[in-house]
């Protein structure tokens, strides 16, 4: 049943979710923080470190701070209310049915785009392991466990990713530790490092201010995948406080992380002596001493890459389900496991096998025209996590004042400084977009991106017409 665009005259009100209530705080918690945890963390930054060089440090500060702006508005708006389609529909709400059609859609596209390139690639580890098996039957079987562990109980999707995100977690918490001990010379064979790589190899802007925006452009999609935390939060027992809770610790920690690994990895070594395609996360373990520091790091991004697609399949089926409930994707795909004659409710198995079935599509795709078909698609989600970001910041600020004036209590989770601060993420996002156009690799991610969101828009907009001259029916 479609809802409507809450009236100024009252606060927004959220229907309860047919879906199995089986996450645990923890499990959000964990969530939210290894969420954006992964592979681009792990390996991408060394291209981040490339053109910054020490100033990465502030990329990851800038980019990281414009994550965690867009995260505390998305949570204040999904501690208020909560649903599994999260920003879809606070943007159908705040903008019309075209942005939360819009928004739903795009996302779920990017999210099983992007499981392509998480499942490839941990074949490609898990082929380097075992030779024997082909890259692509390691394909096949991450797909089937992972479509098997989201169409059980939603509890088992929040067990993998619990341990998953405690491993990526850990990681980086040892990694600080080792780091901050070589820094001060306390290992075993090693002499304080004092300042000498943040200054020296140019300073700490070998590339000048110039260098530092390439690097938050390298940098900034590393932190998508947070928005995931708040579709999850609708399958709590209490939504408005787990989530609240989840946004408050992640992400200060998140960005602390982010920063925290850039300056250790920029203060042990020198930002030249960084090597291409190889992690600086294994750089700076070799240097410190610690063995077999390449294979230690390949397992943690094989997990991280699992982890990520686990929660991209989630995060898709939630995604589609919410836009068929709101009548903007097919109805067959609200069938709800368990849901009938007055259960509880259940897991949306037809929204995970239609989203996994597109990622299956995304995976072949990828296999057999990497450089043509799938980079085609792969650009035309490139930039589409800042057009979200945006959408969630315009959300933000039309559904803040209602709340105000119909529900102030309902704003458990307030956004700092409004409506100054929600002003300039979407003044920081405007500019990232700009950078990229003249950007001669980012471009074609900005053009593309646009033609795929100008696409969706223009179908939403069509929609709309076409029901204005056809009424639906009462119940919708």
């Amino acid at each position: 049943m479609h809802e409507a665009p809450p009236t100024p005259s009252g606060a927004p009100t959220t229907p309860a979710e047919p879906l199995q209530h089986g996450l645990k705080q923890r499990h959000l918690t964990m969530l939210g923080l290894g969420g954006v945890i992964g592979a681009g963390l792990f390996v991408g930054s060394g291209a981040g470190i490339a053109v910054a060089g020490p100033a990465i440090v502030v990329s990851y500060l800038i980019a990281g701070t414009l994550a965690m702006l867009v995260m505390r508005m998305l949570g204040e708006m999904s501690a208020a209310m909560p649903a599994s389609g999260s920003f879809s529909v606070h943007a159908e709400r705040a903008l019309g049915r075209w942005a939360g059609f819009s928004v739903g859609w795009l996302y779920w596209f990017l999210l099983v785009v992007v499981l392509a390139v998480e499942a490839t690639a941990a074949a490609q580890i898990a082929h380097g392991w075992v030779p024997a098996v082909e890259p692509w039957a390691w394909v096949l079987l991450f797909m089937v466990v992972f479509t098997a562990a989201n169409l059980t109980a939603v509890k088992n999707f929040g067990e993998f990713e619990f341990w998953f995100a405690s491993l990526k977690v850990g990681a980086i918490v040892v990694f600080l530790g080792l780091g901050v001990l070589a820094v001060l010379g306390w290992l075993p064979d090693t002499d304080p490092v004092g300042m000498t790589n943040l200054t020296g190899q140019g300073g700490f802007l070998p590339n000048g201010w110039g260098g530092v925006v390439s690097g938050v452009l390298t940098v900034v999609f590393a932190f998508g995948g947070l928005e995931v935390v708040t579709i999850a939060a609708a399958e709590t027992d209490d939504p408005a406080r787990a989530v609240g809770r989840a946004v408050r610790s992640a992400v200060v920690r998140i960005l602390f992380f982010y920063v925290g690994s850039m300056l250790v990895i920029v203060t042990v070594l020198p930002w030249t002596a960084q090597q291409a395609g190889l992690s600086p996360y294994v750089k700076v373990l070799d240097t410190i001493g610690v063995p077999s520091a390449a294979q230690i790091m390949n397992i943690v991004v094989f997990v991280a890459l699992l982890s990520a697609l686990n929660a991209n399949l989630y995060g898709s089926s939630r995604m589609v389900f919410s836009l068929a409930e709101r009548g903007e994707a097919p109805r067959a795909l609200l069938k709800v496991s368990g849901g009938s004659q007055g259960k509880a409710g259940g897991v949306p198995r037809r929204a995970v096998l239609a989203s996994v079935a597109f990622g299956f599509v995304s995976v072949l795709l990828n296999l057999l025209w990497p450089d043509t078909v799938f980079l085609y698609m792969l650009n035309s989600v490139g930039a589409v996590l800042l057009f979200v970001w945006a959408l969630i910041a315009a959300s933000q600020l039309r559904l803040r004042a209602r709340l105000e004036q119909a529900a102030p209590g309902a704003l458990a989770l307030r956004m700092w400084w409004f409506p100054y601060l929600t002003w300039l993420t979407l003044a920081g996002l405007f500019a990232v977009l700009v950078l990229m156009l003249t950007d001669d690799a980012a471009r074609p991610q900005v053009l593309w991106s646009a033609g795929a969101t100008a696409l969706v828009l223009l179908v939403a907009v069509g929609r709309q017409w076409r029901e204005r001259g056809n009424p639906a029916p009462a119940d919708r």
